[in-house]
């Protein structure tokens, strides 16, 4: 009878980069160490270290392995090529909530990173944009490309005020700030200051975005 080979023998770097994007996917990206990893593997700690360097080069694969995901839509004119490619991007932050985290703190793009930003400079080379428009949309389009972007404040779930206190706040700002307090008592995102709708506020700047580029498109 053929002897089951030990978990140490089928290790790969595949296996450990899609244990460690479990674990974060469970338990975030705080979550992830070299340890854990093993742990969840069944396997000595040291073996990772045969298939990845350091945790370092292990987020990097992470980071790599979820972008690799990203489903390229290019059929179509520009604009909904465009469109459905970024929303595919957003769709697989979504199921990586820690994965825009890691990806900001690469130094360098990994390797699947730069085969989606080359499918979207194609989308917009094929759709009549210069070589120096396609330069500007990608500097525009900035992280949204892989799915994600950058807010000035935090407004994920836990972060949203209870709605008493966006009305006692509302109030003290009246004085002061009256713009802003207008816009705590007018918010429709749940109410209050609470709750805005982040794919709603993904796609609406997309569009314009998009919008924006259209125009500068016609007119070069």
């Amino acid at each position: 009878m053929a002897r089951r080979p030990a978990p140490a023998e089928r290790l790969s770097r595949e296996r450990i980069v899609d244990a460690a994007i479990d674990l974060a996917d469970a338990e975030g990206i705080d979550g992830v160490s070299m340890r854990r990893v093993a742990q969840r593997l069944g396997v000595d700690p040291m073996s990772l270290y045969h298939h990845v360097h350091d945790k370092g080069t292990l987020l990097d694969a992470m980071a790599d392995a979820v972008i690799a995901q990203v489903v390229p839509h290019p059929d179509g004119d520009w604009a909904s090529a465009l469109r459905a490619t970024v929303l595919s991007a957003r769709s697989t932050m979504l199921r990586h909530p820690w994965a825009s985290r890691v990806i900001e703190a690469r130094q360098a793009a990994t390797p699947a990173a730069l085969r989606h930003i080359d499918t979207v400079l194609d989308i917009l080379r094929r759709g009549g944009f210069s070589i120096a428009l396609g330069h500007h949309a990608l500097h525009v389009l900035g992280s949204r490309i892989l799915g994600f972007s950058q807010d000035l404040f935090d407004d994920s779930p836990n972060a949203r005020p209870a709605p008493e206190l966006v009305a006692l706040q509302a109030r003290e700002w009246q004085g002061t700030h009256p713009r802003l307090a207008e816009l705590a008592l007018a918010a429709d995102h749940d109410g209050g200051m609470g709750g805005c709708d982040d794919d709603q506020e993904f796609a609406f700047s997309l569009d314009l975005i998009i919008e924006g580029l259209e125009k500068r498109r016609v007119a070069t």
